[in-house]
């Protein structure tokens, strides 16, 4: 019984003193099971699903229900193993989508125009790009009126190096549909600007959304 097995072999605090990838397949079983029988630890009946299936290769088919056949696995056990199965081969054959790519700022504003034009408050959007300049996260910081104090750099570039952002672009809507800088767009842009120079994520653009046409501060000449 798990009892009589020392606590630092026993496989969940083995998974965290020494990490998952340390752990025999068996082991890992074990964790996903969590407990045994009355008769059995749960690594022995570990060992009887792997015996069972003859390793992984016929145990990555197995369904909740062909689980349940082996002695000592319920269905709260079946359906857990066969969960972390189908994650497992979820992952596998997961293919990331091909990510956009900004390389104007007419494909910054194609990219949130039908989202942001009808929006009745401004949102402040902030797209994080790689070195290549795909976008990796999209994330809205605020909702309401554009000034200083609710857009804090701390928010936008936390989520940048959060994400390992090369870059980054703002946005923001003008809910008139008129996308002509403010003062204060101009204003927190500058500071968005600087704040980025000193901690190496350069801030591309701040484009403005209007009703099907934006304007970009960049090509305005403020960045």
């Amino acid at each position: 019984m798990m009892k009589d097995i020392p606590i630092s072999e026993r496989p969940r605090e083995k998974m965290i003193k020494e990490g998952a990838e340390r752990l025999s397949t068996q082991e890992l079983i074990a964790v996903l099971l969590r407990s045994g029988t009355k008769s059995d630890s749960v690594l022995q009946l570990a060992q009887r699903v792997l015996y069972h299936y003859d390793g992984l290769k016929r145990l990555k088919e197995a369904t909740a229900e062909e689980l349940q056949l082996i002695n000592g696995i319920g269905k709260a056990k079946a359906l857990e193993l066969n969960a972390a199965l189908e994650l497992g081969r979820r992952i596998y054959t997961y293919q990331e989508e091909e990510r956009y790519i900004i390389r104007t700022p007419e494909d910054a504003s194609n990219y949130v125009m039908e989202d942001m034009r009808f929006l009745a408050q401004e949102h402040f959007v902030v797209l994080c790009l790689n070195t290549k300049n795909q976008v990796i996260h999209r994330q809205t910081l605020f909702i309401g009126s554009l000034n200083a104090s609710i857009v804090h750099p701390r928010e936008l570039f936390k989520e940048a190096l959060r994400r390992t952002a090369a870059s980054v672009i703002c946005l923001h809507n003008h809910p008139s549909g008129d996308p002509s800088p403010s003062s204060e767009d101009i204003e927190v842009t500058k500071r968005l600007i600087e704040c980025g120079r000193i901690l190496g994520i350069e801030v591309l653009d701040h484009v403005i959304i209007g009703d099907r046409e934006y304007i970009s501060l960049k090509e305005k000449g403020y960045i």
